[in-house]
C-alpha cells in the first residue's frame, strides 16, 4: 500500500475535485444493436451473434426501448433532451471489445445539462450538476485464471465471455464537483446511492452493483489552496458498492496528497479498487478524447426524438424519490431527524411498502430501523438484502394487533422468516408461538405460581401490588412467553383478592 497522508492534513493543504461517471445497464430484453438476449448469468458466449461479435458485414439496429429509457433517465435528472443526436465510434483495442471500437455517443449526447439533489446523512442537501447522459454499449468480460488476485498480472491464461458485449448502457457523467471539502467521499457515496434509487424508481435497470449493472468510475484530483486550475485526475474504474465508492475517493485523496507534497506529480491513469485493503492500484495511462479517434457511426442514422414523444415520456415518470420523501414526511408526520434515520438506513421504500401492505407507519418504521436494521448489520448486508419482505413484516404487525403474538414472540417469528422457515403464520404454527389467551389455562398457571411462591402471594394479599411482577414473571416463564402479561397480572391480582 502506498504512503498516505493524514486526512485532516490533506484538507489543510488541498481542495478535492470529484467527477463521477456511472454506467447503468438497461433492463431491456435485447441488446443495444442486435436481438441477442441480455439475461444475466447465462453460460458464457451463448448470447451472441454476428453483430455483437463484430463480424464483417453485420449491421447494427438501434434498440428503441433503450432510447426511450435513456430519455426517461435524462428527464428524471432534469436534463435537456437533444432534438437531434447520433452515435460515434470510440476506437480502442481491448480483448473484450470484439469490434475494436465501442459504439457510443461523443459530442452529441441524448441528454445534457441536468442536476440531482443529494441529501447527506445530517440532512444537508448538495446539488450535483450533470454534464451529460449518453447511450452506448457494454463490453464483454475477461476472466483471468491463475494467480493470486484474479487480475491479469500473474494469471496463467484468460477467458473471454462476450455475452455482455452489446448490452445497452447509459453513462451518466457529472460536472466537476468542487467545494465538498472534507465531505467529498460522503458526497460521492450519497450521489451514487441517490442515483441508484432514482433509476430503480424509473424501472429502467435492476441497479445491482454486485452484478455490475451499476458501476461507478470515480475521478479524483487535488488542487492546492491557492491554485486556480484543477489538478491531474485519476480514474478508479468500476467501483461496485456504495461503501467502496466512499473508500476509493478517500484513499485517492490521501495517496495523491503525499505525492504532491513530496514534489512528485500525479499520473493521469485508470486505477483499480482493492476491496480487501481499501486501496487503489495503478492500471493503464488514461487516454484523452483525441486518443479514441471518435468519428460518427456510419451504419446508424441519427436519433431525433419528436418533442411530443418527449412530453409523452415525461408523463410516464413515476413519483421520484425526492418527491416521495417530501410526501411521506408529511403523511407520516416525521421530523427531519426521523426522516434522516430512514434515509440513512435505506429503509424508506421498505417502510412505504410495509405501510401499503397494511401496517401503520410507526410500526413499520420501528421494525425496519430497529430490529431488522440490527439483523442486517449483524449479517453485514443491506436492509434490502434481508430475506424478509414488507408484506411479511406487515403480517407480523397484524398478528400482534390481533393479540395472536406478543412483541417478544413477534421477534421470534421474524427470526424464523429470516431463517427461511416460511411465512409468518407457518413459523407461528411450526414453533408453537401463538399467544396463550385461554383464561382457564392462564388461571391454572397463575394458581400454580402463587402456590409455589407463598411468601410472594402473602405480600400481594397484604397490599404490596408491586410484588405481583414476580408471579407474572413465573407465569410467563411457564408459558414460554406466550401469555399476555397484562392479562396475567389482572388474573394474579384477582386470585389474590386485590384490586390493581
Amino acid at each position: 500500500m502506498a504512503d498516505l497522508m493524514d486526512y485532516d492534513e490533506v484538507l489543510a493543504t488541498f481542495d478535492p475535485v470529484l467527477g463521477l461517471e456511472v454506467h447503468v445497464e438497461l433492463s431491456t430484453q435485447t441488446k443495444m444493436f442486435c436481438g441477442c438476449p441480455t439475461e444475466f448469468g447465462a453460460e458464457p458466449n451463448t448470447q451472441v451473434c454476428q453483430t455483437c461479435l463484430g463480424m464483417p458485414g453485420a449491421l447494427p439496429v438501434v434498440n428503441g426501448k433503450a432510447v426511450e429509457s435513456a430519455i426517461r433517465i435524462g428527464l428524471a435528472l432534469n436534463c435537456d433532451i437533444a432534438p437531434w443526436c447520433r452515435f460515434a465510434r470510440k476506437n480502442y483495442f481491448y480483448p473484450d471489445m470484439p469490434k475494436n471500437f465501442q459504439t457510443s455517443q461523443y459530442d452529441e449526447p441524448i441528454a445534457f445539462n441536468g442536476y440531482l439533489d443529494v441529501m447527506l446523512e445530517d440532512g444537508e442537501t448538495v446539488r450535483v450538476e450533470i454534464e451529460r447522459a449518453h447511450m452506448e454499449e457494454d463490453t464483454g468480460k475477461s476472466l483471468h485464471v491463475g494467480g493470486a488476485t484474479g487480475r491479469i498480472h500473474g494469471a496463467e491464461h484468460s477467458l473471454l465471455d462476450y455475452n455482455r458485449a452489446g448490452v445497452p448502457l447509459v453513462e451518466i457523467v457529472t460536472k466537476p464537483i468542487v467545494g465538498a471539502g472534507a465531505r467529498a467521499p460522503e458526497v460521492a457515496r450519497a450521489y451514487v446511492a441517490t442515483l441508484r434509487d432514482l433509476l430503480k424508481s424509473l424501472d429502467v435497470s435492476d441497479v445491482r452493483m454486485d452484478q455490475g449493472s451499476l458501476r461507478c468510475d470515480a475521478n479524483v484530483s487535488l488542487m492546492a489552496k491557492d491554485a486556480t486550475e484543477f489538478g491531474t485526475r485519476t480514474e478508479t474504474k468500476n467501483v461496485n458498492s456504495l461503501r467502496s465508492v466512499e473508500r476509493a475517493v478517500r484513499y485517492e485523496m490521501r495517496r495523491q496528497a503525499v505525492l504532491l507534497t513530496q514534489g512528485g506529480s500525479i499520473r493521469q491513469e485508470t486505477r483499480h479498487f482493492e476491496e480487501a485493503s481499501g486501496s487503489t492500484r495503478a492500471g493503464r495511462p488514461k487516454e484523452t478524447s483525441e486518443d479514441y479517434r471518435y468519428f460518427p457511426e456510419p451504419d446508424l442514422v441519427p436519433i431525433a426524438p419528436p418533442a411530443e414523444w418527449i412530453e409523452e415520456l415525461r408523463a410516464t415518470l413515476p413519483e421520484l424519490p425526492g418527491e416521495r420523501r417530501r410526501r411521506i414526511q408529511q403523511e407520516w408526520s416525521l421530523s427531519d431527524a426521523e426522516l434522516r434515520d430512514l434515509e440513512n438506513a435505506g429503509a424508506v421504500a421498505l417502510v412505504a411498502a410495509t405501510v401499503a401492505a397494511g401496517a401503520s407507519p410507526d410500526e413499520a418504521r420501528s421494525w425496519w430501523v430497529s430490529y431488522l436494521l440490527a439483523q442486517a448489520n449483524q449479517r453485514q448486508v443491506e436492509l434490502t438484502e434481508l430475506p424478509v419482505t414488507p408484506a411479511q413484516v406487515a403480517r407480523v404487525v397484524a398478528l400482534v394487533a390481533e393479540g395472536e403474538l406478543t412483541n417478544k414472540l413477534a421477534r421470534q417469528v421474524v427470526d424464523g422468516v429470516l431463517a427461511g422457515e416460511g411465512e409468518p403464520d407457518e413459523v407461528v404454527a411450526a414453533r408453537g408461538l401463538k399467544v396463550v389467551s385461554d383464561d382457564s389455562a392462564l388461571q391454572t398457571a397463575v394458581e400454580a405460581a402463587l402456590a409455589a411462591n407463598p411468601d410472594v402471594a402473602d405480600k400481594i394479599r397484604g397490599g404490596k401490588v408491586a410484588a405481583a411482577g414476580a408471579i407474572v414473571g413465573a407465569v410467563m416463564k411457564a408459558t414460554k412467553g406466550q401469555a399476555d402479561a397484562k392479562r396475567v397480572r389482572e388474573l394474579v391480582l384477582a386470585a389474590a383478592g386485590v384490586e390493581g
